[in-house]
């Protein structure tokens, strides 16, 4: 466990292979819920929230689970019953505590559950950490961090896209242009500049 390490997989999570723009994964949730810069923030928070502990939890039912009983071929429908479980925990907390942010969402909370991003990300830290289904050397902390990082490229994309969104609605846009259309074409440029970061190499 080192510093580089960390400093190679925040650079990955978050710019290189960042999980919307460059894996491709979460693009339903993106294109919703970008058109404001505040919903956007909070979903971006709550998703980084669920990827986060579903990180911690779906490593400790990997490590101490599903390989010592040779279960690892139940990794998926595991890890998606983790993050069913973790979303709506989340749903919960947001109606208590927050009613005007829990209307605000509407249908999309209910999508991180099948936000393939989540999924995504368990899966990888199982397949980047663990090597003949034993965890390498810091393993858990590998995990933790990354899905932190993943959750920050996920706000940093979401932030840029309601940006750009915001500002095209203020814009003389054709009428077969505007909203989704626009929204898929400033996708694919914001993809492309991220593409730019595979030169790097640590």
């Amino acid at each position: 466990m080192n510093a580089a390490q960390f400093l190679t997989i925040f650079i990955s999570a978050v710019f290189v292979h960042n999980v919307i723009l460059s894996r491709f994964l979460g693009l339903c949730s993106f294109v919703a819920i970008s058109k404001e810069t505040k919903p956007a923030l909070a979903m971006s928070m709550a998703v980084m929230f669920v990827i986060t502990m579903s990180s911690i939890i779906t490593w400790f039912i990997y490590r101490f689970l599903l390989v010592p009983f040779g279960l690892t071929y139940l990794r998926t429908i595991s890890f998606i019953l983790v993050i069913a479980t973790f979303v709506q925990f989340v749903e919960m907390v947001v109606r208590k505590t927050s009613p005007a942010l829990y209307r605000l969402f509407g249908i999309y909370l209910p999508l991180i559950t099948v936000n393939c991003a989540v999924l995504g990300v368990a899966v990888l830290n199982v397949d980047m950490f663990f090597l003949d289904n034993k965890a390498v050397p810091g393993s858990f902390y590998y995990s933790l961090f990354q899905g932190i990082c993943v959750g920050l490229g996920y706000g940093l994309a979401m932030l840029l896209m309601s940006g750009i969104r915001e500002r095209l609605e203020l814009c003389n846009i054709p009428k077969a242009m505007k909203d989704f259309p626009l929204a898929f074409i400033s996708a694919s440029i914001m993809s492309l500049s991220f593409f730019g970061f595979n030169g790097f190499r640590f």
